[in-house]
């Protein structure tokens, strides 16, 4: 089978499209068909090897683990001998390791049967952006009907479900996005739409209850100006590649600090596997509640190009790799 393989670290020219074994699942894993996958920020960390730290856990000098790709979305081929909930032919979405090849084996508490009217290509761009931002929303900021949130890259492929998943919990959302992407987030049901380039949020007088940071672009100090005295902050990410590592690790020390001095809660996220909550997902997809935002499909030996465009941080929603 064909695969994404990379074997030391640095930019995509680093990625090899090669013949690889075909995986086995162990007895609690599924082996999956591999349909379509998506590509996220966590990619390019582990090619990189940025920040630095990551490295503690990918390899200090080499990856340890040669295999790309977090999202997966497709049919299970087999399963291990203690797997309960899926069959073969059954069609699913969610966590994996790998995904950027033909087959790939995840465990079957990773991921949820896919329904039936949603496409593989949008059932792979969920996992980590969907749970990201309603982990977020929901369990870090627990956002209320009738609350303020501000989404600081709201066309983005975590911001574009945190618009939705944000009206669906029923708050009032502002939305932080260039003017080329204002219809877009609109469309996503944004009820107020601030171009960057032409106003400053944190000028303004308006307040919000929360604020979800996914830029990273302004200083703690503008977030909690326009934040309310009770309200939460919840960063996440912020940074492409070349922001150097000492940048993000002051940034979360410096939130860290400011959060014993001020009534505002200040928080960030890491997006956990659950499956509860990826049924969740399955369900506001299936209702027509939130739909996935696609910008690009790419293919199987085009992920490379794939990982360059998201690396630019002007993706509009998610990328998302197809196979044959």
């Amino acid at each position: 089978m064909k695969a994404i393989v990379y074997r030391s670290y640095g930019s995509p020219d680093v990625l090899r499209y090669q013949d690889v074994a075909k995986p086995v699942p162990k007895a609690n894993e599924i082996l999956i068909r591999v349909r379509a996958a998506s590509v996220n920020p966590l990619d390019w960390h582990f090619m990189r090897g940025t920040p630095g730290f990551v490295r503690l856990f990918t390899g200090l000098r080499k990856p340890k683990n040669t295999r790309l790709g977090v999202d997966v979305a497709g049919v299970v081929e087999s399963m291990g001998r203690n797997v309960t909930q899926f069959q073969a032919g059954d069609a699913v979405f969610g966590a994996c390791n790998a995904a950027f090849a033909d087959y790939a084996c995840t465990p079957e508490s990773a991921v949820v049967k896919k329904p039936d009217n949603l496409p593989f290509e949008e059932a792979a761009s969920v996992s980590i952006a969907g749970l990201t931002a309603l982990q977020a929303l929901r369990n870090k900021a627990h956002l209320q009907p009738g609350q303020t949130l501000l989404i600081n890259g709201a066309a983005g492929g975590v911001g574009t479900f945190a618009v939705q998943i944000a009206k669906w919990l029923g708050a009032e959302v502002t939305a932080v996005c260039s003017a080329s992407n204002a219809e877009m987030v609109r469309s996503l049901g944004a009820d107020h739409v601030v171009d960057y380039a032409r106003e400053d949020f944190a000028a303004g007088p308006q307040r919000y209850d929360v604020v979800f940071d996914l830029v990273g672009n302004r200083s703690i100090s503008d977030f909690l100006r326009v934040l309310q005295p009770a309200g939460t902050y919840v960063g996440c990410g912020g940074g492409g590649p070349d922001k150097p590592a000492l940048d993000l690790i002051g940034r979360m020390i410096g939130t860290t600090i400011r959060s014993w001095f001020v009534r505002q809660k200040l928080v960030g996220i890491l997006a956990q596997r659950n499956q509860d909550d990826l049924r969740l997902l399955a369900e506001l997809m299936e209702s027509g509640k939130i739909a996935p935002a696609i910008d690009r499909c790419y293919g199987l030996d085009e992920v490379s190009e794939a990982i360059r465009y998201v690396e630019r941080g002007h993706a509009r929603g998610k990328v998302v790799i197809t196979m044959q």
